[in-house]
């Protein structure tokens, strides 16, 4: 059971393993503040779903998403999903050693990964860590991708940003969630939330995780920020 729930988190499982799918599945449905809305074997399966409920008003929070998919993978999935619909947070589920594809996942926008031998309450922590907008990375795997993300912007590119943004992004790094920031630089979440995807846009980044690995890697996060648990 999670602390303080505030709200009911709308759950959608990506997993083309259908026991693996259904155990998900059923986890979820078994916490108080977790709601299935779906589960599906295949990204293709999970864009048509994710249209479907949202014409009926009802998509979801987080997605769970499989990482190794045929014939559309969930790093294709996860690069749709984030493209047509922001505000979905998409947790990319993976194996160990599967470090390019976590680092893919992470390119395309996802918000963070679990290891598919990850115990349940790790898995649902992972989703309402996403759904809070919080980073949850391997310190290992956090390392490497600060030292190896792509942006396609020069690191100066943060002189585009307001002295605003700049305190944002610093928060962001920290691995602080919009309401943490808003109570944080006493504005309100919408506003931070406004905030975060401008940032997002002007350094062409895709993801809070980027923006949060950005923000370690040109030292706007001091080494204490960077270690925090929610990073790792």
């Amino acid at each position: 059971m999670a602390p303080d729930a505030e709200e009911m988190i709308s759950v959608m499982v990506v997993d083309d393993h259908a026991v693996v799918r259904r155990g998900l599945m059923a986890f979820f449905e078994s916490e108080p503040d977790l709601e299935v809305v779906g589960g599906v074997g295949d990204g293709g399966e999970a864009i048509e779903m994710i249209e479907r409920l949202d014409r009926e008003g009802r998509r979801p929070d987080v997605v769970v998403m499989d990482l190794k998919m045929e014939p559309v993978d969930g790093i294709e999935s996860t690069r749709r999903i984030r493209g047509r619909y922001e505000d979905i947070e998409v947790v990319a589920l993976t194996s160990f050693g599967e470090e390019e594809r976590v680092h893919a996942a992470l390119e395309a926008g996802a918000s963070g990964y679990l290891l598919k031998d990850a115990d349940a309450d790790e898995v649902a922590g992972a989703v309402r860590a996403a759904h809070r907008g919080e980073l949850q990375l391997d310190p290992a795997i956090a390392r490497r991708l600060m030292s190896s993300l792509q942006t396609g912007k020069p690191a100066d590119a943060t002189a585009e940003l307001t002295s605003r943004e700049l305190e944002v992004l610093r928060l962001v790094g920290a691995g602080k969630a919009n309401k943490a920031i808003a109570n944080e630089l006493e504005i309100s979440e919408r506003t931070a939330r406004t905030h975060v995807s401008n940032i997002l846009r002007k350094l062409g980044l895709t993801s809070r995780t980027q923006a949060a690995l950005w923000a370690v890697r040109e030292g706007l996060v001091d080494a204490a920020a960077s270690r925090d648990p929610q990073l790792g």
